[in-house]
């Protein structure tokens, strides 16, 4: 699963324990400290594709106000595959950052 920012931050909204779909959905927006928001349809399509590729497992359904509810939680795999493309972001910033840094004098 390629991991574009909406899904990294979904994964990463579970990185501290299981959450149900709303609380993903907030957490996604505070992470990203506001730059990536995910609408409910999005947030299910990324959960199933991570349900299918074992990034996630999904908790029994319960009923809170009369809503049904299901907890996500990150399988190993799911951590795995984070960690993978948090690593690989940093050193993309990383060269990014170093070519920037090293091409500024010649462009001032």
């Amino acid at each position: 699963m390629e991991l574009r920012p909406p899904s990294y931050y979904t994964l990463a909204a579970l990185i501290d324990g299981p959450l149900h779909g709303y609380a993903i959905m907030r957490k996604v927006s505070e992470l990203s400290e506001g730059t990536v928001r995910v609408t409910t349809g999005t947030l299910y399509s990324i959960l199933d594709r991570a349900l299918r590729e074992g990034l996630i497992l999904a908790g029994e359904a319960y009923v809170v106000s009369g809503r049904e509810r299901r907890d996500y939680s990150l399988t190993p795999a799911g951590r795995l595959a984070l960690s993978e493309a948090s690593e690989r972001l940093a050193r993309a910033a990383r060269v990014v950052g170093a070519r920037l840094k090293a091409t500024e004098l010649r462009s001032l």
